[in-house]
């Protein structure tokens, strides 16, 4: 199995193992965000366009989006609206722009109602073409002196002082006055070309004339992150942190989980692993407390990281396994020795499993169980037992744990003779009385075989 299918298989189990959790997490975040759009009023967005004739470049363009953000115009905007309390510095960060296909500039304005977000995005893009038209020389601000409407005035009563000054002149009686009458003639036909080539060439006349595409439309939704969003973000965001965090509580998890590493941590030899059904211990059940009732609802009770218990036979087939560890153990310890059965304290799977083996012994050679706490385990010491069967859940305890286990054992002068590792299973339910197994052989058949005869 490849490494992606691992991963996906184990996030599916974290889904189906902890969904009520996930569900209460993604709630809160849900929550989270709610509070944090109430924190942050609504925003509206308008937008105006406006178009730029001519043949602009790129470069261009982005430089006349540069404008229109300006320090400059902001601020001609800001004074033009007069909002009590907002200065040009506050509306810099809700005037933004970008440059749209067919050379049109896209101003957009963010404000707290509809009605202001239209207003602040229609002046901005009206202060943009005023300023830019100053700048390309077709302003028409009277305080202006320069440009090419000046020039051609100047232009105009330059040529009504050539033709006074031609009229003033003798009309050709003497050679000196044709020859400055030509003169001026020849000055007003250069001034004429002169303003014609400035027409020709300034390039206001191809790039001039921005036009406001109508005003901005009025906003009927709020402008992104909305509360929806805020709402929907937070209870996704709730919910991946959830997973990943049972991701990475997984990959640091340093439980062993195979019986070769369970039986390299403690030392000795593993004698065979036994079944118990998959329920819930009567002493969990009748553990009460708030913290026991939440961690119940939440479903975080059991654990999420192990395999799901398998179908198992019926209890006969159980009570198998038990039999041949304890065959196994009477085979290598001498008639007269006994033991201890040692099972980590809080290990409710290790400690059915050891009930079920003291009593499939009946004391030979297993004499009673003890539970030792894995922070600071403690065994008692050699008395009539002279040996320790350590039992336990695969899956459940660290590799420094059961060596703690390992040396506790041998300060109380016990020998590790074996190892019994014990998991879930599902039980099969009972069958009706007079019911044959569906694999069961019928005697006259097996008779038949083991004779060589037919039936």
């Amino acid at each position: 199995m490849s490494e992606d299918t691992i991963r996906l298989v184990t996030i599916g189990r974290i889904l189906r193992r902890r969904r009520r959790l996930l569900a209460v997490l993604a709630l809160v975040g849900a929550l989270v965000g709610y509070g944090t759009s109430v924190l942050f009023p609504p925003r509206y967005t308008a937008s105006a366009s406006v178009l730029l004739p001519g043949q602009w470049e790129e470069r261009e363009l982005l430089t006349q989006v540069d404008i229109a953000t300006s320090s400059t115009v902001v601020d001609r905007a800001a004074a033009a609206l007069d909002w009590t309390g907002v200065s040009g510095a506050d509306l810099r960060d809700r005037v933004s722009a970008k440059a749209a296909d067919g050379n049109i500039i896209k101003i957009s304005g963010t404000a707290g109602t509809p009605e202001r977000a239209q207003q602040l995005s229609d002046r901005v893009a009206k202060e943009f073409v005023k300023f830019a038209a100053g700048i390309a020389g077709g302003s028409t601000d009277s305080a202006s002196a320069t440009g090419p409407e000046a020039l051609r005035k100047q232009v105009e009563e330059t040529n009504r002082r050539i033709t006074d000054l031609a009229g003033a002149a003798d009309p050709g009686r003497t050679v000196e006055s044709v020859q400055a009458r030509t003169e001026l003639e020849k000055l007003r036909t250069s001034l004429e070309d002169a303003m014609t080539k400035l027409d020709q060439a300034d390039p206001a006349n191809a790039k001039a004339g921005m036009v406001v595409m109508g005003p901005a439309a009025r906003p009927t939704a709020e402008a992104p992150p909305t509360r929806v969003q805020l709402i929907v973000a937070g209870a996704l965001l709730f919910f991946l942190l959830a997973v990943i965090g049972h991701l990475v509580a997984a990959r640091g998890d340093r439980r062993l989980r195979t019986e070769a590493e369970i039986a390299a941590a403690l030392g000795s030899q593993l004698l065979g692993t036994v079944d118990v059904s998959a329920e819930r211990p009567a002493h969990r059940q009748e553990r009460g407390g708030p913290r026991a009732w939440i961690r119940r609802l939440l479903g975080v009770d059991a654990r999420w990281d192990v395999p799901a218990p398998r179908r198992s036979g019926d209890d006969a087939g159980r009570r198998i396994r038990y039999t041949r560890v304890c065959a196994r153990l009477r085979d290598q310890l001498p008639a007269v020795r006994q033991l201890l059965v040692v099972v980590p304290d809080g290990d409710d799977i290790a400690r059915r499993a050891a009930a079920q083996l003291l009593a499939e012994a009946q004391g030979d050679p297993l004499r009673r169980m003890v539970e030792v706490p894995v922070d600071r385990p403690l065994v008692p010491d050699r008395g009539a037992e002279s040996g320790a069967l350590v039992v336990l859940s695969a899956g459940s305890w660290t590799a420094e744990e059961l060596r703690g286990i390992s040396e506790a054992c041998a300060d109380g002068g016990h020998e590790v003779v074996g190892i019994v590792v014990a998991g879930t299973v599902l039980a099969r339910p009972a069958r009706p009385a007079g019911h044959r197994p569906d694999d069961a052989v019928p005697v006259l058949a097996m008779r038949g075989r083991a004779t060589g005869g037919s039936a």
